[in-house]
């Protein structure tokens, strides 16, 4: 099999939710024999640009991304969505890199004692590390689905541009949607118990997307709009108590997708066990690929241009 990657190369990996620049080291091609993470296929020793040598890993190719102009656009997208959702939250801290498990100096950003001066930790501490490693989840994100969240980005921070809303179809149609189509393929679907689980599924995203819209998943570029939604459908004095709208009815496929790629990030602050965590995975990697098949229609196609008026208001 033909590596697509080369020993050398200048790539982009991801770790965790987030992009590094890293280099290529060593390359394998492993099968059942000879696999060292019990996975099969292509993998890459790599080098994380700036982080100490104990951070280099073997990694499969599905985490490695060309080292191009639309990835780097993508790698400064995932950060800057990384940092808005921190400094809104008030969990960021000087020297870290949001989300990945990366410090400046090369430690781990998961806490602990002092480790030794070689960055490698005392046994002890490793031995604590291993016990406390939280499953992962890993989605496989469409590359054209990488494009959008790139002109996304790219609209709102850098043109000044703004996601038109209430948003058709809305968040909960979507979710209502992908549901209908998943029940659809009866029998010709590898996702497990489907009529079961996705009830559940659902509705966890829908509240997730509610609870994590204003803190999260919005640009500062944004707020000044959400807060006139939140006064039009929730707060205002024109909303009759009872009648108050879910983000999830009023916002799209374009906040969605920022929540979805988030997931990771949300999954590793979590109890979740690895069966649960596999899971939603599972069905996460579904409605991607369900959202790519239908962007067309899912996704804005031009965003709306903000007025000079509005773009004093979000950067006072």
């Amino acid at each position: 099999m033909s590596l697509s990657f080369s020993v050398g190369e200048r790539i982009l990996c991801y770790h965790g939710p987030l992009v590094y620049e890293a280099k290529i080291l060593k390359a394998e091609t492993w099968d059942e024999t000879n696999t060292k993470l019990s996975t099969v296929g292509p993998h890459f020793f790599v080098h994380y640009k700036g982080w100490k040598q104990t951070w280099d890993e073997w990694v499969p190719i599905t985490r490695l991304l060309k080292f191009n102009d639309t990835n780097v656009q993508l790698q400064k997208a995932l950060m800057a969505h990384a940092s808005a959702a921190a400094s809104t939250s008030g969990s960021s801290s000087k020297g870290k890199a949001h989300g990945g498990g990366l410090m400046k100096d090369g430690s781990s950003s998961r806490g602990g004692g002092l480790g030794r001066k070689d960055g490698r930790g005392t046994k002890r501490g490793r031995e604590e590390d291993d016990s406390n490693k939280k499953p992962e989840m890993k989605l496989n994100v469409p590359e054209v689905l990488k494009v959008l969240l790139v002109d996304d980005w790219e609209a709102i921070t850098k043109n000044s541009q703004l996601v038109s809303v209430p948003r058709s179809p809305t968040v909960v149609e979507i979710l209502q949607e992908f549901k209908d189509y998943v029940i659809g393929l009866g029998k010709n679907t590898t996702l497990r118990e489907p009529e079961l689980v996705l009830p559940t599924i659902i509705s966890g995203l829908q509240v997730y997307f509610d609870r994590s819209l204003g803190a999260n998943l919005l640009y500062r570029f944004e707020r000044p709009q959400y807060a006139e939604i939140r006064k039009q459908y929730v707060t205002g004095p024109k909303v009759q108590v009872g009648q108050e709208k879910d983000m999830s009815a009023i916002y799209g496929a374009e906040h969605l997708l920022r929540m979805l790629v988030s997931l990771p990030q949300m999954v590793a602050s979590s109890t979740m066990d690895a069966e649960s965590v596999g899971l939603v995975r599972d069905y996460v990697n579904e409605l991607l690929t369900f959202m790519m098949n239908d962007r067309s229609r899912l996704f804005l196609t031009e965003y709306e241009s903000s007025s000079l008026q509005y773009q004093n208001i979000s950067r006072s």
